[in-house]
C-alpha cells in the first residue's frame, strides 16, 4: 500500500521518503496514530498554555485563524517544538496572507482576481498566500476555491469564489494550485464536490448540490479534474451532498440515506478517488458545522469521517471526546486497520512530500516582517484593484465626478455587521473611507443617517432635488460564515434610505463586497462593483470616479441576478 501510494502524483515519493513514512508509523502507538488524524484550530484567543495541551494528543496539524504576528510566529514555534512528527500548518488563506496575519496583505478577493479576467493575477495571489503563509511558518493552504457562483442568493461562495464560469475557475484555480506548490506548500481545493448551486450555507444548514451528474461532470467535474491533473495535493470535503452521483453510483440508496460529502463512501471513494483519480489527502470542512453535525450522531459522525474515506477530520467540538470516539472505533474493528493505514500513509506522505521530515525552519518575526505587506505585494493589490472594478451599468453623463458638476453630495453608507471571525472578516466602516476622500477631493459632502437634521425631509422631492446635485450610495455588505443572506438592510419601517428619486437627482451605487446588490435596488442607473473594501480598492475606486482611471474590470458573475428591471 505504501509505494502504490506515494510513488504517485501528487506525492511522488522516492524510496528512502517512503521509508521513512512506513518506519515512522511502524513505531507509533495506537494513541499517536489515531493523534495524527486530527488538525485541530488555533483559536484567536487562546493562550499558549491551553495549545500546550492540546500537544498532549499529538495531533496531526493546527490551523490558524488571522493573529498578530508576533504571536502567531510564537504559537508555531510552540506547536513545533513540543512534537517529535512535524506538523500539517495550515490556513483559510483565500485572498491573501490577512488569512493568518493582521500584517498580511489583500490583494482582493478571488472574485476580485476573476473579475481582472488575466488568469496571471491567480497566480499571483496563489504566490501571494504561499509566500506570507510561509513566513508565517505555514506549509498548507485551504486553498484555492474553487466553486462555482450560479445562485446570486448562495450567502457564502459570492466574492470568495472566481464567478460563475467553469472555465475561468478551472482555469484560475489551476493558476493559485501550481503557484502555491512551487513554493513549497501544499493547496487544498475545496468545498468539493461544490458549493454555490444551493442558496444555504453549510455552516449553519445541510447544504444540497443540486446538479445531475451530467451537469456535475461538466462543470465541477472538469475543474476538480483538472486541479488533480495540475497535482494538487489536498482536496477539501464539504458538508454538502450532491444526490444524483450518490445516487448513480448506489441506485439502493435511499433519500433520507444520502450524506454530504464529508461523510459519503460514493461520492469519496466512488468520485472523487475512483472515478477522477484522486490519490492525494483528503480534509473533512470543519467538524463543527451544523451540515455535519446534523447528519449523524457525533460518535458516528468522527467514525464516518475515516470510514467514507477522509484522511484528516478538522476541528473538535470536545476534542477528548471526538478522540475517544475514534479509538474506540479502531478497536472494536468498525474502522479497519487498513482504512487508518491508508489515512496515515496520506498524513505522513504529505508532510514528506513537503520536505517536513527532513527539516521545519523556526518562523522569524523580524523575516517575516519584510514579506508580510512588502511592497511588491501591496503594488500587486494595487494593480489588482485597478483591473478588477466593475462598471456594471452607468447612466450616460454621470460620471466621471467633480464639485464642479455635483457640488452638493448626498451621501448613504449602507454596512453590515463587523465580523473579525469569518472568512472575510468585513471590515466595519469601510464606507466612509470613501466619504472622506470626496471631500477632500472638495465635494460638499451631506452623510444620512437617522441623526441627521435633514433626515425629516428625505421623503420630499422638492427638499431632495432642491439641496443635492447627486445621491451616492456605498454599501459594505460582505460574505460571512452563519448568515442567511446577503442583503441590504434597510432600516426597519423607514423607506427614507431608498433610491426613491432615480428619475431625479443622478445616483451611482457602489458596492464593496457583494456583487448583487441589484436585486435590491434595480432602478438605480450607475452602479459600480468593487468586490473587496481594501484601502488599496477604496483608493482606485476613488480614482475612476474622478475620471483619473479607467473602469477595466469584467463581471465574472451575472450581477442583474437574471433580473430585466436591474438592466434598466
Amino acid at each position: 500500500m505504501y509505494d502504490e501510494i506515494l510513488h504517485k502524483k501528487p506525492f511522488n515519493l522516492q524510496q528512502p521518503d517512503i521509508n521513512w513514512v512506513r518506519d515512522t508509523i511502524g513505531k507509533m502507538t495506537l494513541e499517536e496514530k489515531i493523534g495524527q488524524l486530527f488538525c485541530l484550530q488555533v483559536p484567536v484567543m487562546s493562550s499558549i498554555e491551553e495549545l500546550r495541551g492540546r500537544m498532549a494528543y499529538k495531533p496531526g496539524g493546527f490551523m490558524l485563524r488571522p493573529l498578530d504576528t508576533q504571536y502567531g510566529i510564537d504559537v508555531v514555534n510552540m506547536i513545533n517544538s513540543n512534537t517529535d512528527i512535524p506538523l500539517l500548518l495550515a490556513a483559510d488563506l483565500e485572498k491573501g496572507g490577512n488569512g493568518v496575519s493582521d500584517d498580511g496583505t489583500t490583494i482582493g478577493s478571488p472574485l476580485s482576481v476573476a473579475a481582472t479576467n488575466d488568469v496571471g493575477f491567480a497566480s499571483k495571489l496563489g504566490t501571494l498566500c504561499a509566500r506570507e503563509g510561509a513566513a508565517m511558518g505555514l506549509n498548507w493552504i485551504f486553498g484555492p476555491i474553487v466553486d462555482i457562483d450560479r445562485n446570486f442568493l448562495n450567502p457564502i461562495t459570492n466574492v470568495r469564489t472566481f464567478g460563475s464560469d467553469p472555465d475561468r475557475i478551472k482555469a484560475m484555480g489551476t493558476a493559485f494550485v501550481e503557484a502555491v506548490q512551487d513554493h513549497g506548500l501544499a493547496a487544498s481545493c475545496k468545498h468539493f464536490p461544490g458549493d454555490g448551486i444551493d442558496f444555504r450555507d453549510q455552516h449553519i444548514v445541510g447544504s444540497v448540490n443540486s446538479l445531475s451528474a451530467d451537469e456535475w461532470e461538466s462543470s465541477f467535474g472538469e475543474i476538480y479534474r483538472t486541479c488533480i491533473e495540475a497535482g494538487t495535493m489536498t482536496i477539501m470535503a464539504g458538508h454538502i451532498t450532491l444526490p444524483a452521483w450518490s445516487k448513480k453510483l448506489n441506485p439502493n440508496l435511499a433519500d433520507r440515506d444520502i450524506l454530504p460529502a464529508s461523510l459519503s463512501p460514493e461520492l469519496l471513494q466512488g468520485l472523487l478517488r475512483g472515478h477522477l483519480g484522486f490519490n492525494g489527502l483528503i480534509v473533512t470542512d470543519a467538524t463543527t458545522m451544523t451540515g455535519f453535525m446534523q447528519a449523524l450522531p457525533r460518535p458516528q459522525l468522527v467514525e464516518q469521517v475515516f470510514i467514507a474515506g477522509c484522511d484528516v477530520l478538522l476541528f473538535t467540538t470536545d476534542l477528548e471526546a471526538d478522540f475517544a470516539y475514534l479509538l474506540d472505533g479502531v478497536k472494536q474493528g468498525r474502522i479497519s486497520e487498513e482504512r487508518l493505514t491508508e489515512a496515515l500513509i496520506r498524513i505522513l506522505g504529505l508532510k514528506a512530500a513537503l520536505g517536513l521530515h527532513k527539516s521545519v525552519r523556526p518562523a522569524d518575526f523580524a523575516a517575516a516582517k519584510l514579506v508580510l505587506g512588502c511592497d511588491e505585494h501591496l503594488s500587486w493589490a494595487k494593480e489588482c484593484a485597478d483591473r478588477s472594478i466593475t462598471l456594471v451599468k452607468e447612466e450616460p453623463g454621470v460620471l466621471p465626478l467633480s464639485p464642479k458638476k455635483y457640488k452638493r453630495v448626498l451621501y448613504i453608507p449602507l454596512e453590515g455587521k463587523p465580523d473579525e471571525f469569518s472568512h472575510n472578516r468585513i471590515r466595519s466602516g469601510a464606507s466612509m473611507l470613501l466619504c472622506e476622500m470626496l471631500k477632500k477631493e472638495g465635494f460638499d459632502v451631506s452623510v444620512l443617517s437617522s441623526d441627521s437634521s435633514f433626515f425629516p425631509h428625505m421623503r420630499s422631492y422638492s427638499y431632495v432635488k432642491d439641496n443635492f446635485d447627486l445621491i451616492l450610495y456605498c454599501a459594505n455588505y460582505g460574505t460571512t460564515a452563519n448568515q442567511t443572506t446577503v442583503r441590504i438592510a434597510w432600516p426597519k419601517n423607514n423607506m427614507s434610505w431608498c433610491p426613491n428619486f432615480v428619475h431625479s437627482v443622478p445616483n451611482v451605487f457602489i458596492s464593496l463586497e457583494n456583487p448583487y446588490h441589484l436585486m435590491d435596488v434595480p432602478r438605480v442607473r450607475t452602479y459600480i462593483n468593487t468586490y473587496s473594501p481594501n484601502d488599496r480598492t477604496i483608493e482606485m475606486l476613488h480614482e475612476k470616479l474622478m475620471g483619473r482611471s479607467e473602469f477595466m474590470g469584467v463581471s465574472p458573475v451575472d450581477a442583474f441576478c437574471g433580473l430585466w428591471d436591474a438592466r434598466l
